[in-house]
């Protein structure tokens, strides 16, 4: 745990007791403020209130004594409207803050000088935030790894000298950290997302750019528009600038040639590694998670040759077209975290011959922007309540059974799989739906699939079917 002691004998108000919420308000506590905390839900107010974090309806505290508002960021703080806590605060002229804000603030306090790397962008951050914290921990850097990736930022040991922090932000974290100031900050790439909490693509865009304008150096995707204008911004107000791209050829910056990572400078291109054969990051998307990688460790200090190595052991995101069996030449992917069809898409743009497990709880537009991805699917097997929609979009154009269940899809694509002759396959899960009408998360439907394959005769396992880990 961080304690929050820049707070120390300081009143705070706190809203929101989910789990990032409850790390805050120990965090608080445990650093000395005097915390006051709140949640729309009673069953979480009455889960503080056992812990003994003291509780009370925002509505009726002194406002004007609080030192600080701390927001959860699943909260809204402007769209489609403030949260009621937001305008009590802000009418009482108390500035409003998320966690991530109180890590900054504590890291400057305590050792200003530890190496901190911030990633945002639409598409892509928990891979690379994950690889650049596999590429530390390879190199035998004492690393600690947060943010919207899954692990509060405050339950991180606290900061010291050669501690690294690597943290993944969301726009609404960014929202919620005014001061904001990594060694180095990543912003990857913008698509419209959000937009329900941020109004505009504009605002969303704005908010990511904080990320990057408040770094000592930042590592800026530039291949779409909104972005590169970006780099150019805040490489006009003083701030160092490395361009990456997986598209273009750069003149300065990290830039992808297929599978190859170039550094260029001053015109100068040199190869700095190839990623072919690393089955974790196939596809031109991660050969950009790549390029921000290497550029983001290279900012704080991280030699090349330590850099290569974390590249090549990489084991991938879990649920994320994380390879996880081997049976002959076939590959088992689970790709869980595909919720949309849109999420599916690189990974189905990443194999040349694929028996698709697709279906659950069905998302709008279902699959029919995949169509592209349709010659590289060998046959599909569909599950849950997705599957009759997606046999009409499939129609003449891909084989498919519909299968029900993600068991008895595992067991059909397996062996169907094994019979084909051509020289590599995949058996991907990359359902392109929501989880729920079968299971609770995507992560819950992912663990399904490495147990399933698991129990298939005469599979190698790549990773630990308990865990997911490599």
């Amino acid at each position: 745990m961080i304690p929050v002691t820049t707070l120390k004998d300081r009143k705070v108000a706190l809203f929101g007791l989910g789990g990032s919420g409850f790390a805050t308000a120990r965090a608080l506590i445990s650093g000395g403020a005097e915390v006051t905390a709140w949640d729309d839900n009673p069953d979480s107010v009455a889960k503080a209130a056992a812990e003994g974090i003291t509780t009370e309806d925002l509505h009726n505290i002194d406002w004007s004594q609080q030192a600080l508002f701390v927001l959860s960021p699943g909260v809204p703080l402007t769209h489609p409207k403030p949260h009621w806590t937001v305008d009590l605060a802000r009418a009482a002229g108390v500035d409003i803050v998320g966690d991530v804000e109180l890590f900054v603030r504590e890291r400057r306090a305590h050792a200003p000088d530890c190496p901190f790397i911030a990633i945002t962008g639409t598409n892509g951050k928990s891979t690379t935030t994950a690889l650049i914290a596999h590429i530390l921990k390879s190199a035998g850097y004492d690393t600690q790894l947060g943010g919207n990736i899954g692990t509060a930022v405050l339950t991180l040991d606290p900061p010291k000298a050669e501690r690294y922090y690597v943290v993944e932000c969301s726009s609404y974290q960014i929202d919620l950290a005014p001061t904001l100031d990594p060694s180095a900050g990543i912003l990857l790439n913008l698509t419209p997302d959000h937009l329900d909490r941020h109004g505009t693509m504009q605002h969303y865009a704005d908010i990511k750019e904080r990320l990057v304008a408040g770094s000592d150096v930042a590592i800026v995707g530039v291949d779409d528009s909104l972005s590169a204008l970006i780099a150019d911004r805040v490489e006009r107000a003083g701030v160092k600038v490395v361009r990456i791209s997986r598209r273009n050829v750069l003149a300065d910056g990290i830039y992808a040639e297929g599978t190859k990572l170039i550094q260029a400078a001053g015109g100068a291109m040199l190869p700095f590694a190839d990623l072919d054969g690393i089955q974790t990051l196939r596809g031109s998307h991660n050969a950009q998670n790549a390029a921000a990688a290497v550029a983001g460790c290279l900012a704080v200090g991280i030699s090349a040759d330590d850099i290569r190595a974390g590249l090549a052991s990489f084991p991938g995101l879990k649920h994320r077209m994380q390879p996880v069996g081997q049976r002959g030449r076939v590959v088992f992917v689970n790709d869980s975290k595909a919720t949309n069809a849109d999420a599916a898409a690189p990974a189905l743009s990443s194999y040349d011959r694929i028996y698709w497990i697709a279906g659950g709880l069905p998302k709008a537009g279902g699959i029919t922007t995949l169509a592209p991805y349709f010659p590289r699917i060998a046959k599909a097997y569909l599950i849950g309540e997705a599957a009759a929609e997606f046999a009409a979009t499939l129609g003449e154009a891909v084989p498919y059974e519909i299968s029900d269940t993600l068991e008895r899809a595992v067991a059909h694509a397996a062996a169907d799989a094994e019979r084909d002759e051509s020289a590599a396959s995949a058996v991907m899960l990359s359902p392109a739906c929501a989880s729920f009408d079968q299971y609770k998360n995507f992560e819950v439907r992912g663990e399904a699939f490495v147990g399933h394959v698991a129990a298939l005769d005469g599979m190698t396992m790549l990773i630990g079917p308990a865990t997911g880990e490599k």
